[in-house]
C-alpha cells in the first residue's frame, strides 16, 4: 500500500514539475485596488472603507493561507497531498472557509459573504469557493474570490462571469446531496 502511495505521489509530482512556484511574498497594491474598485462597482450603498478592507484581506489573507497550507505545487497536486496525509490543508472548501471566516471577522456594514459550490461534472472535480456581495444581495450577483484554482494567488471575477462552473448556493448542493444518501437509504434492496 505503502509502495503504490508512493509510485502515486511520484507520478503526480512528474506532471506538475514544469508549474511555476506560487508566490507568497508580497501583495501588489495595483491588484488590491482593482479589488476594491471590482466591490465597489457592485452597487450603490457599499462603503469605499470596507471595500478597500474586505480586498486588502483578501489577498493578505489568502497569502497567509498559502504559508500555513505549505502550497508548493499546482492546485490538484496539492489536493493529492493533502488526501495522502502530507499537508495540512489545501483543499477548496478550505480556502472558501477559511477566506470567508477572516472576513467575517470584519462585521461588514455594506457588504455580505457567501459559499458557493459548484457541482462534479464529466472532466471537472467538485468546486467550493467564498463569494463576496453588496448587503442584501444574492451570492449571483457576488465576486468569487478563489485562491485554490491559482495555487494560492487570489482568483476573483464576477460570479456571472465564471462559466466554468455552474455555482450554486453551498447549503442547497449539501441539503441535495443529504436527500440523495437519505432516499439510497430507504429504497429496497435490490434481489439478485
Amino acid at each position: 500500500m505503502k509502495l503504490t502511495r508512493l509510485l502515486w505521489l511520484l507520478a503526480i509530482l512528474s506532471l506538475g514539475g514544469c508549474a511555476a512556484a506560487p508566490r507568497h511574498d508580497t501583495i501588489d497594491q495595483h491588484e488590491v485596488a482593482g479589488l476594491a474598485h471590482a466591490i465597489l462597482a457592485l452597487g450603490e450603498g457599499i462603503d469605499p472603507e470596507e471595500a478597500r478592507r474586505a480586498a486588502q484581506i483578501a489577498y493578505g489573507h489568502s497569502r497567509q493561507l498559502a504559508r500555513e497550507y505549505q502550497i508548493t505545487d499546482p492546485p490538484l497536486i496539492h489536493n493529492t497531498k493533502v488526501n495522502m496525509g502530507l499537508r495540512p490543508r489545501g483543499l477548496c472548501y478550505h480556502w472558501s472557509e477559511d477566506i470567508e471566516a477572516r472576513l467575517l471577522q470584519e462585521d461588514f456594514r455594506t457588504l455580505d459573504m457567501h459559499r458557493a459550490i459548484a457541482p462534479a461534472r464529466l472532466l471537472q472535480i467538485e468546486h467550493s469557493t467564498a463569494i463576496i456581495s453588496r448587503k442584501g444581495d444574492s451570492l449571483f450577483e457576488g465576486l468569487i474570490l478563489d485562491p485554490w484554482r491559482t495555487g494560492g494567488e487570489l482568483f476573483w471575477t464576477p460570479v456571472r462571469d465564471d462559466t466554468g462552473y455552474n455555482w450554486r448556493p453551498r447549503d442547497e448542493v449539501l441539503d441535495q446531496r443529504r436527500q440523495t444518501v437519505t432516499e439510497r437509504r430507504q429504497s429496497p434492496a435490490l434481489l439478485p
